[in-house]
């Protein structure tokens, strides 16, 4: 049985939310407009400030679909009201961020500064050198683009240099010894 699934999700206030043919669910907010493809064999319903989803039949296949489904909606809500936020570091000697209009440059200790432009939805913020935050409405994009960034330079486990996420712990390797 889907536990997630048969949560309902209130809509708080200034946030509207359609469902089209086809269970197309277009959410609207303070932070944005977001749109998805849910899918079909649910039936979503929308009662006064709830949004119900129900499963057409015990299947596995359908009690993964419900839970999907509710969360798929729910993240929706949260990122026009609330929106997502990622937030990066940088840990080396020499590695730092820098934000110029749209474009973010990374010195990782490449022969070569690296550039890349902000998508669509998403805005970086670099308060200082060696911090990065990622914010927007859609969770998946938010979560994505940090991991484009990190990819740059992943930490490594010896010295634990490179862009990890805040939370993130890095298991740390001895290294060589000598005679």
């Amino acid at each position: 049985m889907s536990r997630i699934g048969l949560q309902p999700i209130d809509i708080p206030e200034k946030v509207e939310v359609s469902i089209a043919d086809n269970n197309l669910a277009t959410v609207k907010g303070p932070k944005g407009e977001l749109t998805q493809q849910l899918p079909q064999e649910m039936a979503i319903k929308i009662e006064e400030n709830e949004i119900l989803i129900e499963r057409p039949s015990e299947q596995k296949r359908m009690k993964s679909l419900h839970g999907l489904t509710r969360s798929l909606l729910f993240n929706m809500v949260e990122g026009v009201t609330n929106g997502f936020t990622k937030k990066l570091v940088i840990t080396g000697t020499g590695y730092r961020a820098q934000k110029q209009g749209n474009k973010l440059t990374l010195n990782l200790g490449y022969s070569h500064p690296i550039e890349m432009e902000d998508p669509e939805g998403i805005s970086v913020e670099v308060p200082d050198q060696l911090t990065i935050v990622i914010s927007g409405a859609d969770k998946q994009q938010v979560g994505n683009y940090a991991a484009v960034i990190r990819d740059q330079r992943g930490p490594e486990p010896y010295k634990g240099k490179g862009i990890r996420y805040e939370d993130e712990h890095i298991r740390r390797k001895v290294g060589k010894t000598g005679k």
